[in-house]
């Protein structure tokens, strides 16, 4: 990718975290939706989606910029490539939607039956490890690690819509690729610094290094492991888990004010 490209993504990548860290500093991980309406919600969603997502869209954004080299003007390559993300982060908001639906019932799923969170988890996170071992993800993330392959396939998009259509298409193939990991950071508590550091870092090395295929199988089968610890240790999924003396009618770790 040239170079001021690569500094543009990795800048907004940045903003994107520090406004994720700066949001999460005041509402500390917990069960449900941390009293969040949905479009409060989404907002944290779509930051936390560009700040993990974007760094290993470089490949992809590195050869889409070079199949712009025919455009008239540096601007106008900036144009489409911002139209580009346009599409790719609202296919996340749409998955973001359903986070919400997820991180609610887990909310309620805490408060009413604590007994039964901590194996629910255990499914979804055996559920997460599942898929990385599945023909399916192998699928999905061998496209996501061939921009080349998409560019074949979106060449022959045409009109004003086309740049943002080629976002779609792809971030409908990563969707495929880490919607599992995704599920992973609700049960553990949507805004858990540490383990959206993990996951980022896990889909970074799954779409860009050179073993990232093996890699993402390890990552399955270490998210099984960890899902056979849970019903032992409910606390180690803040997204399921209440604190006993937490009032029940309460957002969790959430001042009511804050909700949209």
């Amino acid at each position: 990718m040239p170079l001021p490209g690569l500094l543009a993504l990795l800048a907004c990548a940045l903003v994107a975290w520090y406004f994720t860290i700066t949001t999460a500093a005041g509402m500390p991980s917990g069960s449900g939706t941390m009293g969040l309406g949905l479009i409060g919600y989404l907002v944290g969603w779509e930051l936390m989606m560009s700040a993990m997502m974007l760094p290993a869209l470089a490949p992809l954004l590195g050869a889409y910029l070079r199949s712009l080299r025919s455009a008239p003007n540096g601007w106008v390559r900036t144009a489409r490539t911002v139209a580009l993300v346009v599409g790719y982060l609202a296919v996340w908001a749409l998955f973001g939607i359903l986070a919400y639906g997820a991180a609610a019932l887990g909310g309620v799923l805490a408060a009413r039956a604590p007994a039964a969170a901590p194996w629910v988890g255990a499914g979804l996170l055996a559920a997460a490890g599942a898929y990385q071992l599945t023909p399916l993800k192998n699928f999905c993330l061998r496209h996501c690690r061939s921009p080349v392959t998409l560019l074949l396939h979106v060449s022959g998009y045409k009109g004003p819509l086309r740049d943002v259509r080629t976002g779609i298409y792809h971030g409908a193939y990563c969707t495929g690729c880490c919607w599992g990991l995704m599920l992973v950071l609700i049960v553990v508590g949507t805004m858990n610094l540490a383990w959206m550091a993990v996951i980022a870092a896990v889909v970074l090395l799954e779409k860009t290094w050179r073993h990232g295929i093996a890699f993402s199988r390890v990552v399955g089968v270490c998210l099984i492991a960890f899902a056979v610890l849970v019903p032992f240790f409910p606390e180690l999924l803040p997204g399921l888990y209440m604190d006993p003396g937490m009032d029940p009618g309460m957002p969790s770790n959430m001042d009511p004010g804050m909700g949209m």
